[in-house]
């Protein structure tokens, strides 16, 4: 399973980027799909993630109402639309395929967002 990330960059807060994350190697709508991120100093968290197969999603409180994931299984595809950026949004974010403790990282896509 090999699993890559795109679409990162730089960006003035307030605006918008879109990560793209494609799964290949696998039956891809099979995989629970979550975004992550890591800033400088601090640990991996997860920034948004699918909780049922009809597509709810869950995300972390800080970007709740601004990000939004979605997929395209016919494309093993799997989205993270990111709007009114923050500096606090600095940092790279991974596509994960899997459960916890059993799944796939991408290489990460760096996302920095200036003031």
């Amino acid at each position: 399973v090999r699993v890559m990330e795109s679409g990162g960059g730089t960006v003035n807060a307030g605006g918008s980027l879109t990560l793209s994350c494609n799964v290949t190697g696998s039956a891809f709508s099979t995989w629970p799909m979550s975004w992550h991120r890591q800033a400088p100093g601090k640990e991996r968290e997860v920034v948004a993630i699918f909780v049922s197969e009809s597509g709810r999603a869950n995300y972390a409180r800080s970007v709740r109402g601004r990000f939004t994931i979605s997929r395209d299984n016919a494309k093993s595809m799997v989205y993270l639309q990111m709007d009114n950026l923050k500096p606090d949004d600095t940092a790279v974010y991974y596509c994960y395929a899997g459960r916890t403790g059993y799944g796939y990282w991408g290489q990460g896509t760096q996302v920095t967002v200036s003031s």
